[in-house]
């Protein structure tokens, strides 16, 4: 079970039946695969411009009021990875308004 903020929590769970090496069936249950939404898709709330001894997490739970929230932040940006966004001091970071 996903908690109910997580990025995978609305995604559709799918199933793979195949032979296991003993020739028994196995079925493997997994997750679809998620994308990254097109930016712009959620309205800004700010555009944070990253200082020096920041961390995402801390921006995310300032703008936010939960640190785990961050793939929100990285989403908006289009990015995967959040040291993305924290690679480089004066990068300019967009906050989306937070969604439920």
């Amino acid at each position: 079970m996903l908690d109910p903020a997580s990025r995978y929590a609305t995604l559709e769970t799918a199933k793979l039946e195949r032979l296991d090496a003993d020739g028994r069936p196995r079925v493997i249950a997994y997750l679809r695969r998620r994308l990254i939404p097109p930016g712009g898709a959620a309205p800004t709330l700010v555009v944070h411009d990253f200082s020096a001894g920041e961390r995402l997490d801390t921006i995310t739970a300032r703008y936010f009021g939960d640190p785990t929230r961050f793939w929100l932040i990285c989403d908006a940006n289009e990015v995967m990875r959040p040291t993305e966004l924290t690679a480089e001091i004066g990068h300019r970071i967009v906050v989306p308004l937070p969604t439920p």
